[in-house]
């Protein structure tokens, strides 16, 4: 009996050491971004296009920090919108296998907007916070590449009230190394 625990303990030892392998460095993401700013007050919202891009950073198998940046632009009613966003947070990951990791993330940093129409513009640059996941699914043998889908809210807090938004992403993520 003594044999066969001591045999499943180095094989968990084992097991725990091979999965830990299997988790990347860092990541670098990119890709295509949808972000919709919702309306309030009687205000129609906006749909903004754009690109996203993150790097993230692996402290152990399941957390992360991450950096993400953004930058969409738009045309709603005929004004000329342009919106950064720029955050950083804790990632926790759910690794069980190298061909589907799911995620899910909380952001926190700024964001900038500007408007112009008619030869006028203005600006803001509110507190932005973002909360929300994907999945990192493998393509290719390596597992060096991923696709991922990715949905967040998106909050910007200025004067005392808060844009809601949503963000759907679609990008192609690199592995950098691994652990």
């Amino acid at each position: 009996m003594k044999k066969l625990i001591w045999a499943a303990l180095a094989f968990s030892l084992l097991a725990m050491t091979s999965h830990g392998q299997n988790t990347p460095v860092a990541d670098l993401a990119g890709g295509y971004s949808y972000l919709h700013l919702n309306g309030s007050n009687g205000a129609s919202g906006a749909n903004l296009n754009g690109f996203s891009a993150s790097l993230g950073v692996n402290v152990n198998n399941w957390l992360g920090i991450v950096g993400d940046f953004g930058v969409y632009h738009g045309s709603p009613s005929g004004v000329g919108l342009t919106g950064e966003t720029f955050t950083f947070g804790p990632r926790i990951s759910f690794r069980q296998s190298d061909k589907f990791v799911p995620f899910v993330q909380a952001l926190f940093g700024g964001s900038h907007f500007s408007a112009s129409a008619g030869g006028l513009t203005a600006s803001t640059t509110p507190f932005a916070f973002g909360f929300g996941g994907g999945v990192d699914v493998g393509i290719g043998g390596s597992g060096k590449w991923a696709v991922r889908p990715q949905f967040d809210y998106i909050g910007m807090r200025s004067n005392g009230s808060t844009q809601n938004s949503e963000r759907i992403s679609i990008g192609i993520v690199y592995h950098i190394g691994q652990k």
